[in-house]
């Protein structure tokens, strides 16, 4: 089997992306880079032999070497390099989230549409062994139908990874309720089995606001991402823009009638993210490495479950799934099909985070989420083929 090659446009914090999909001899390589840092470009030259380098994105579109393109941008600038590449024929990894805006995410499903040039969602979480463990189960039919979802998001480290680089600048993300949950949105709706129809939600910038920033121009400091202040209020060096709220809460009722709420806290001194799923017929939760499952009552509170399932041992960048979603992906540009990430499910998170930002600046008041097209929706559902 030869090598898929591959380009990748963006050299930053998913760099470990594109280091799995550099597999020389076992089924894809990373043929071309492009970052606007010509600093970047040349150490990570190192990492891939010896691959085309470009500072602009359109050179690398118009290389007729390339069979695919990662682009693992800033999240305001997927719109635009999506469309681009999709219009010049390449095969399209995305990450998430897809964009900013419902409507940058309409134009990308559409313009892969037009273009019959394959798309691919990097919701990279439902590759993940707890996740995918956690759908199993619900599949099972070992807690019945679901009908109500909670998440909670502790993330320790926010003030740093999300606050001291451009994560903290609306114009870029909208929103934490849209940026950073959109992974955690994905998943509600892949347990669920339904996506968010109605959502209203709260927040604020309750820490971070007024703490020291760089000046506008000033690069982030070395050893940003390894050297981690605490107590949050004790943090400096942060974006000279912060506007986005670094406490939310949401709830959402699905288009299935399940109701799910999901809350994301960014001064917290641990990193965790607990799921919850209560069926008609019992629930589950994660802890640590394991599922558990109370499937037998009423009683009074049991901190052990009725069932304990421990999460598979991964290896690899995001708990293993990096190498399953390009493996995945790589599969669906050689034959197509239907993939476990789809287009149409990244839109939908992204809709629920934007509506939800929407009603969080807007007192709380309930957003309904736009719909999209049923041709559109169908396209995605047959494996991005025309009937």
């Amino acid at each position: 089997m030869e090598d898929l090659r591959i380009g990748v446009i963006g050299l930053g914090l998913r760099l470990s992306l594109a280091v799995a999909a550099h597999r020389p001899g076992r089924g894809s390589v990373v043929a071309a880079l492009c970052d606007s840092d010509p600093a970047a470009l040349k150490k990570a030259e190192e990492r891939f032999g010896s691959p085309y380098l470009t500072e602009d994105h359109r050179d690398l579109l118009e290389r007729d070497d390339l069979d695919a393109v990662l682009v693992v941008t800033p999240d305001d600038t997927h719109e635009r390099l999506a469309v681009d590449c999709l219009g010049a024929g390449k095969a399209v990894y995305l990450e998430k989230p897809m964009h900013i805006t419902v409507e940058g995410c309409d134009n990308i499903l559409e313009t892969a549409r037009r273009t019959g040039t394959r798309l691919y969602m990097g919701h990279n979480m439902r590759h993940m062994g707890v996740v995918r463990l956690m759908r199993e189960i619900i599949q099972r039919g070992d807690i019945g139908d679901p009908k109500t979802v909670w998440v909670r998001h502790f993330v320790s480290y926010g003030g740093d990874y999300f606050f001291k680089d451009w994560h903290a600048d609306r114009r870029q993300t909208t929103g934490l309720l849209l940026q950073k949950a959109a992974h955690d949105l994905d998943v509600i709706h892949w347990l669920a089995g339904g996506y968010t129809s109605r959502v209203n939600a709260f927040g604020d910038l309750m820490v971070y606001g007024d703490l020291p920033r760089r000046a506008p121009g000033v690069p982030r400091p070395e050893g940003w991402l390894k050297e981690f202040d605490w107590p949050p209020a004790a943090r400096k060096d942060l974006n000279p823009v912060v506007d986005v709220e670094d406490l939310s809460v949401m709830n959402m009722r699905l288009d299935n009638g399940v109701i799910a709420a999901y809350q994301q806290c960014h001064f917290t001194p641990d990193y965790n993210r607990s799921y919850t799923v209560i069926g008609t017929e019992g629930r589950l939760e994660n802890e640590g490495g394991h599922v558990k499952v109370w499937n037998h009552g009423p009683t009074g509170y049991r901190a052990e479950g009725d069932i304990t399932y421990k999460v598979p041992e991964t290896k690899g960048s995001h708990g293993g799934s990096d190498e399953r979603i390009v493996s995945e992906f790589c599969g669906f540009v050689r034959e197509g099909g239907v993939t476990d990430t789809s287009p149409v499910a990244a839109r939908m998170s992204v809709a629920a985070g934007y509506m939800a930002t929407m009603s969080l600046r807007d007192g709380g008041v309930p957003y309904d989420i736009p719909a999209l097209d049923p041709e559109l929706v169908a396209y995605f559902d047959r494996g991005q083929v025309e009937r």
